[in-house]
């Protein structure tokens, strides 16, 4: 991939510090199979950009050692088997940019948990072990799990994918197995449709490549993966769309004597667009329209507020809005056809269709298979609503990225269903809208998390 580490490496010696002088908050998680060295490579990150303090990292050893991966484990579970369960996240700062970091757990029964934590990324950093792998051979196999997360931060619209192959300082040849690995993840990320942003070998043990630059290691003359990462973009909210907004809390100040507006504001963050004072909306799914009177931010301050923001929105009348309805855009009105003499008024045009019959990718996180018949509740925003399984039309096999007849989906599997809802809603394709086109399905007696969909 040495098109896209030089992309990376001249966006850094160009145009990093420019564009971060804001020092916008990169929101990173690192995933891949399990004991690629995901918690030891956030521990070194934050050892050598020395944002842990001497009594913390005195409190991480293990037999006069210390223990890197202790820095981001903290459930007791996970320090006496030397796994991660839970994400974690870790707080640090470069001159350059400030950074959150997520620690996502690698064995596959904890694949809700990734796929939760990547929900909100930025960027997703997908480490490789290069001891796991056949890394004589030119055509060597990846592990499943790093097939599987690398699909699932992909389908989850994660902004940018960054591969770092760890570890290689442990194997005979450093420079063949390099070549070979970065072969690997570039012919399987061309197959499956994923842009890398850059490709890093590092050695997290050592801190190689990491913080700080090992010069010829593997042949490697990019920047490290800390510089990669420095210059990442944050992920575009969906400004550019018509606006939509689930309501997440009504505030309510009856006793007030203005009647010039509502009375209530309606509290959420803006799935899409922008609202300012003035503009048509229409509030789902009762199909009330009104107009926006006032627009406030978190800090109550009257401003127009973009998708991705929260805010509270009063509108110029008393409408019922209640905790999980959506305001959206107000219908567009078609033009009548020149030659139309009976003078018929054309329907008007939804800006967000409402739809009962849904056509999904589905992440299965659930310990029972997802079979045709089952119901569950799905969340849609703030709307909870039942929906059905009608079928199950194939599953994505995440070794050949071929689409398979399936009848179920087990778990941790990924493929395509159809969904009925029990009342229609305003979703909209994935690719056009992260939250419109956004759901969970969650199991009706166990109320657990069993699916993550993403609708087409």
């Amino acid at each position: 991939m040495t098109t896209t580490n030089s992309i990376a490496a001249n966006a850094y010696q160009t145009g990093g510090k420019a564009q971060n002088d804001h020092v916008s908050a990169l929101k990173f998680i690192t995933c891949g199979s399990v004991d690629d060295g995901k918690s030891t490579l956030i521990g070194r990150l934050l050892v050598d950009s020395k944002a842990v303090l001497q009594d913390h990292l005195a409190g991480v050893q293990r037999q006069g050692e210390t223990d890197l991966a202790l820095l981001t484990d903290g459930l007791s579970a996970e320090r006496e088997q030397g796994i991660t369960i839970d994400v974690a996240y870790r707080y640090f700062a470069t001159e350059e940019r400030k950074f959150i970091i997520g620690d996502a757990p690698g064995h596959e029964q904890y694949t809700r948990n990734m796929v939760t934590a990547a929900s909100s990324a930025d960027a997703a950093v997908v480490l490789v072990d290069a001891t796991k792998l056949d890394w004589k051979n030119p055509n060597l196999a990846l592990l499943p799990q790093t097939r599987r997360h690398s699909l699932l931060v992909h389908l989850l619209r994660v902004h940018s994918l960054v591969f770092a192959v760890n570890k290689l300082d442990a194997v005979e040849d450093q420079t063949l197995a390099w070549k070979h690995i970065q072969g690997a993840l570039q012919a399987f990320a061309q197959a499956a449709g994923i842009a890398v942003r850059a490709t890093v070998p590092v050695s997290a043990l050592k801190g190689w490549n990491v913080v700080d630059a090992h010069a010829g290691w593997c042949g490697y003359e990019g920047p490290t993966l800390l510089q990669v990462l420095e210059v990442l973009p944050n992920t575009p909210a969906d400004t550019a769309l018509a606006p939509a907004f689930p309501v997440q809390w009504v505030e309510k100040f009856s006793s007030s004597s203005d009647t010039s507006q509502g009375r209530r504001v309606f509290w959420g963050r803006v799935a899409a667009g922008s609202f300012a004072p003035g503009t048509a909306v229409q509030v789902f799914p009762s199909g009330q329209l009104a107009t926006v009177a006032q627009v406030l931010d978190h800090a109550r301050r009257p401003t127009d507020v973009p998708a991705g923001t929260s805010a509270g929105i009063i509108l110029d009348r008393e409408v019922d809005v209640s905790r999980g309805d959506w305001i959206l855009a107000a219908p567009t009105a078609a033009a009548a056809p020149a030659d139309d003499d009976l003078g018929d008024t054309p329907a008007a045009t939804p800006a967000w269709p409402a739809s009962r019959e849904l056509q999904t990718t589905i992440a299965w996180m659930d310990d029972e298979p997802l079979v045709a018949g089952r119901v569950y509740w799905a969340l849609h925003g703030h709307r909870w609503v039942k929906a059905k399984v009608k079928a199950v039309v194939h599953k994505l096999n995440i070794n050949t990225l071929a689409e398979e007849a399936a009848t179920q989906l087990d778990p941790n599997a990924i493929g395509h269903v159809q969904l009925v809802l029990q009342e229609a809603i305003p979703a909209a394709a994935f690719g056009q809208a992260r939250v419109l086109g956004s759901l969970i399905l969650v199991d009706t007696a166990s109320h657990k998390t069993a699916g993550a969909v993403l609708v087409h």
